[in-house]
């Protein structure tokens, strides 16, 4: 599917997308509850609908409310349906996450995955699981991967630097699992606040989780509780700060559903936003950005080591400022749904931007104004949605190749765009009439 994008002034008001890192874990949770549990605002995002797939194939029954909400039943036998396989689609956050989960089943399963996740590296189970008493057969470090449990927890050392989210998977395995307090210490841990995400929800469900400074995490054992359950799923930074940065380059826009408060990475966005000058007002309820007066953005220097989702949408505004502006944390993007730096830095040339990657730097040239390309998402959900942002300001239309990739985290992000006023057809026939 190709996306044409007109340049376009935006304005008008929005509702955030559900947060899939909320959402995923919110599956996980309920999964391992053991009673039933009702999700409020659930995300119908590709990885959305795989966390509930797997959650499903794990022994759970999910069943859709009349209010769109979802009512979870699950036991703890945590037996694998139909082959005993679960794929995880191209979701990195459920690879991680629910692998050490279902070793939690003495069956044999087997993970998969679809696309780009078959070239990421899982080394870390073939790694870790055997000191955990799991069998486990990799294909070479990479999908599929053959597990058979159960799990056993034990105080363990993990290496953290390529991704928070195994660490996320053994919280949620131990917590259910342990009999007695057990620890994880955990070296070099990257994307600290989704860690927090992980306990917050953790806590929502009577997990108790001891936190030592990101460096090592003491698990308790919790009583049997099963009563039922409610949970409601934020909204989504990362989906959200696309739409912030359009309001900030390309018209005066209000978003809303979003919590200030929240422990979501991606919130981060906003220091950038007002580091490089962007009219914003952050409310309890909304945010409203605009550009600056004349258009006088400055260029900004932002660390993105714990929130590398932001990159894509921190190159687009970084275009618009008025200098070379610098994001930390490049060595994070090269195991995502493609090498981000890399894919960035190839198909923002195609619109005329420069963007020089050094050590782990990206330092984007900005100021110059875009053009108009043929573009391609590289089935990349973010390098897509980051071309669209871009495409509203720059010199002439933009096609998007292998626009759907949005479809991973933000089905609706083009309909939601031309809803404040973008321009955008898909294969010359407009979103909305």
């Amino acid at each position: 599917m190709e996306a044409v994008i007109q340049p376009s002034a935006i304005n008008g008001t929005i509702i955030a997308p559900t947060s899939k890192s909320s959402m995923q874990r919110a599956c996980a949770a309920a999964l391992l509850h053991g009673g039933e549990t009702t999700i409020h605002n659930p995300g119908k995002s590709n990885d959305d609908l795989a966390a509930l797939d797997i959650i499903q194939k794990l022994g759970a029954a999910v069943t859709i409310q009349s209010d769109g909400s979802l009512k979870v039943s699950s036991s703890n036998n945590f037996i694998p349906s139909g082959d005993g396989s679960i794929n995880c689609g191209e979701s990195g956050l459920s690879i991680r996450m629910f692998t050490p989960i279902a070793a939690l089943s003495d069956q044999q399963i087997i993970i998969n995955g679809t696309g780009s996740l078959l070239k990421r590296p899982m080394d870390f189970f073939d790694e870790i699981f055997p000191l955990l008493d799991i069998e486990v057969v990799s294909n070479k470090g990479m999908l599929p991967i053959k597990i058979k449990g159960p799990l056993q927890p034990k105080d363990i050392t993990i290496d953290g630097s390529l991704s928070s989210q195994f660490l996320t998977g053994l919280l949620f395995a131990f917590a259910k699992a342990a009999t007695t307090p057990v620890t994880i210490t955990v070296n070099n841990l990257k994307s600290k606040p989704y860690i927090d995400l992980t306990l917050q929800v953790m806590n929502n469900f009577g997990y108790t989780v001891q936190n030592n400074n990101y460096e090592s995490f003491t698990i308790n054992p919790k009583p049997l509780n099963p009563k039922a359950l409610n949970y409601t799923v934020e909204g989504d930074w990362s989906g959200a700060a696309f739409l912030l940065v359009a309001g900030a380059i390309a018209g005066k826009i209000v978003v809303k559903g979003l919590d200030v408060f929240s422990t979501q990475a991606d919130k981060a966005v906003l220091k950038a936003l007002m580091d490089c000058g962007t009219n914003i007002s952050i409310q309890e309820k909304h945010i409203e950005v605009s550009p600056p007066l004349g258009d006088g953005r400055k260029p900004f220097h932002f660390n993105a080591t714990d929130c590398p989702d932001l990159f894509p949408p921190l190159v687009a505004l970084a275009a618009y400022c008025n200098g070379t502006s610098v994001i930390e944390g490049v060595s994070r993007l090269a195991h995502k749904e493609s090498n981000r730096g890399l894919t960035l830095q190839e198909e923002f040339a195609k619109m005329g931007l420069e963007i020089i990657l050094q050590d782990d730097l990206m330092m984007i040239k900005g100021g110059g104004g875009l053009k108009g390309a043929t573009v391609h998402s590289r089935h990349d959900h973010r390098i897509a949605m980051a071309c669209a942002v871009a495409a509203l300001k720059a010199k002439g239309e933009t096609i998007i190749e292998e626009a759907e990739a949005i479809d991973k985290s933000y089905p609706n992000f083009y309909e939601h765009l031309q809803l404040l006023n973008a321009t955008i057809s898909l294969n010359n026939q407009k979103i909305l009439q």
